[in-house]
């Protein structure tokens, strides 16, 4: 359960409730009191004998006189508020004015009076202090409904959450896909529950654990699941976090934290996204290297060092940039253990669909081992993606259950987009578009060590995609040889190469093959060493970061002259993969041909139809080729009855290219 929170949302009741209690103290306390008899008729009841005594204040005249007889003198209403309650007496107040005639009427009228200085120091003091005690107390009942963590005095405290036992809702059975990672984490658990059990030999629980993997591989998953099993204060915060715009407040609240874990210890402390707080360290030229991530950088780094595992504190972090964190921070000490989370293979990708169609009513025709076989490289964020997205698109259709199809294109739309059916294309177009698309999946199908096709499409796609031919991987590979790369190559090609032998021309549909066909072969020569000419020396650093694919833009560290030759046999090896394509392709002319058609008519093409198509090919090339072989034995028998023989016995023809 998570701790409850005092923070509450703010009304503006509040402001209105405030104004009308400072509109009552100020009427009952500060307000002048009102006239109840206006001067003139003070001076008529005066003359009449009516006033009894009276007091002069500066600014008022308030004093007594009688009821009696006031008939004639004043109005009834006036008479009626002068008498209640009833009896022969009534006070009364009146605004006194600058009349030099008062004094001498007052005496030749027998009143008693007396003049009376205002003391307003008492009003004037509460006129200060009652507002003021009014607005603090409305600050601190606002201040203590808003939380504990907020104002100006608490910008130094820690922004993490606290979490207890099971309130994040996420345990191990949540996890999979990821074993090793998940059983290194189990371990801490046990660590926690059962500090005795390993102390017990010397051993010392780990200071921290270092989650490293590709953005949605489940780091955040992993620790939500810790969270769930501990049972212990889990304090869950983003690297972000420590950082302000004043100096010096990122550093109080790494020890604000540090202090509220160790006070609640055992506990764990999990900073999400730590490169964001543990950059490498550097010196500025603008800051001189004292800037404020810095000194929360060097906080963290003191605070790691000083605290006591043997009370039960561990700190957890997940970093998807480990190669840009400080090497202090990744020493023995403070990070103990690195727990490498990589994408999962086909087992895991089973296990997680297995987690993630819990709550998802599937259809009799869902097979989810092969939905896995069907989505390599997918981490579990994509999987999770594609799964809502398939159970979406069933609700839709108003069905029953989530099919198997509905997972199809699920995945279609994750990897290409969603289809962009309203985007007409002309027949031109959807004819080019066709060959390309075939020149690719007949290329494929015919190189041994390429992957096979699975589906071809000509439906328009996403944001530029105009059609797509989906091969998947019969296994999970972690090696490529060089002959796997050239087929690979070769595959890229197959759609540009199939525009030239038909329309004896190219499009600029082929831009994105020959971009991923160029950084294939560069890296085969300049990182793999799988050039005849240059030999085992690579001539670039790793271009991109170790789980983003975002170039880090290294520098050159080769000479012209090599990068020369580097360039020649980048274009030797892409000629020699476009003659070999270009080859394959013209003798199967026919076959590519059918295949455009049948694109054309059904715009998607799957594994089965495109199999069928090759089958009925291949019959057709035995039959011809039995004929050809009947028809060659009669010609030589007619040769030989001629004395004339064909050279080395065989007949031969030109195929036109």
């Amino acid at each position: 359960m998570r701790m409850p929170s005092t923070q509450r949302k703010f009304s503006i009741g509040y402001f209105i409730l405030a104004s009308i209690g400072l509109l009552l103290i100020h009427a009952m306390f500060f307000a002048p009191q009102s006239e109840n008899l206006s001067y003139r008729d003070f001076k008529t009841l005066l003359k009449a004998g009516k006033v009894i005594d009276l007091l002069l204040w500066e600014n008022t005249i308030t004093g007594r006189l009688s009821t009696d007889g006031l008939e004639g003198l004043l109005p009834p209403a006036q008479q009626e508020e002068l008498r209640k309650p009833v009896r022969s007496e009534a006070r009364f107040v009146t605004v006194r004015l600058d009349d030099p005639t008062l004094i001498p009427a007052l005496e030749a009228a027998g009143v008693q009076f007396q003049g009376r200085v205002e003391s307003r120091w008492l009003i004037t003091l509460l006129s200060w202090i009652v507002p003021t005690l009014v607005f603090v107390g409305i600050w601190g009942v606002l201040m203590r409904r808003m939380g504990p963590t907020s104002g100006l005095m608490s910008i130094g405290k820690s922004k993490a959450k606290v979490y207890v036992e099971k309130s994040t809702g996420v345990t191990f059975e949540d996890v999979a896909g990821i074993d090793e990672a998940r059983a290194e984490l189990m371990e801490i658990v046990d660590f926690l529950k059962r500090p005795e059990h390993y102390r017990r030999l010397g051993g010392k629980i780990p200071k921290g654990v270092l989650l490293v993997g590709a953005p949605g591989t489940g780091k955040t998953l992993l620790a939500k699941a810790v969270a769930g099993e501990a049972g212990v204060p889990f304090f869950s915060l983003s690297g972000a976090d420590f950082v302000e715009m004043f100096v010096g407040v990122g550093a109080a609240r790494v020890r604000d934290l540090f202090a509220q874990a160790q006070s609640t210890a055992p506990s764990i402390i999990f900073i999400d996204e730590l490169d964001a707080l543990g950059k490498t360290r550097s010196v500025s030229p603008m800051s001189g290297g004292h800037d404020e991530r810095e000194q929360t950088l060097n906080q963290l780094l003191a605070e790691m060092d000083g605290f006591d595992t043997q009370k039960g504190v561990i700190l957890l972090a997940a970093t998807n940039r480990p190669e840009i964190l400080d090497p202090a921070l990744l020493r023995p000490g403070r990070f103990d253990r690195q727990v490498v989370i990589d994408r999962p293979d086909l087992k895991g990708r089973t296990k997680i669909l297995q987690v993630h169609t819990r709550q998802v009513t599937l259809g009799s025709s869902v097979a989810l081992d092969q939905i896995a076989a069907r989505t390599p490289g997918f981490v579990g964020a994509d999987l999770a993606n594609m799964v809502n997205e398939a159970a979406l698109r069933a609700a839709r259709e108003e069905k029953d259950a989530v099919e198997m199809i509905d997972f199809e294109e699920a995945i279609d739309r994750v990897v290409a987009g969603i289809e962009r059916k309203s985007r007409v294309i002309n027949p031109k177009e959807k004819e080019i578009v066709a060959y390309h698309e075939a020149g690719h999946a007949l290329v494929a199908e015919s190189r041994p060590r390429a992957d096979r096709v699975a589906k071809i499409s000509i439906i328009p796609r996403g944001v530029a995609a105009l059609g797509y031919t989906q091969q998947l991987p019969t296994e999970d590979r972690y090696l490529m040889t060089r002959a796997e790369l050239l087929d690979r190559l070769d595959v890229l090609l197959g759609g540009r190469t199939a525009e030239e032998i038909i329309f004896g021309d190219v499009s600029t549909g082929a831009q994105d093959d020959l971009q991923r066909a160029t950084d294939l072969v560069r890296h085969m020569i300049t990182r793999y060493g799988m050039s005849d000419v240059l030999g085992l020396a690579t001539f670039e650093a790793p271009r991109q970061a170790m789980f983003l694919q975002v170039p880090t833009g290294a520098a050159r560290e080769y000479s012209e002259e090599t990068a020369c030759v580097i360039d020649a046999e980048i274009r030797q090896l892409l000629d020699a993969a476009h003659c070999r394509v270009r080859e394959t392709l013209t003798a199967k002319r026919a076959l590519l041909e059918s295949l455009a058609r049948l694109l054309i008519e059904h715009e998607v093409v799957d594994r089965d139809a495109l199999m069928q198509l090759l089958k009925t090919a291949e019959l057709a090339e035995t039959l011809c080729a039995s004929t050809d072989m009947a028809g060659t034995a009669a010609t030589g028998k007619e040769s030989a009855a001629q004395g004339i023989s064909s050279p080395n016995g065989i007949h031969t023809s030109t195929q036109p290219v």
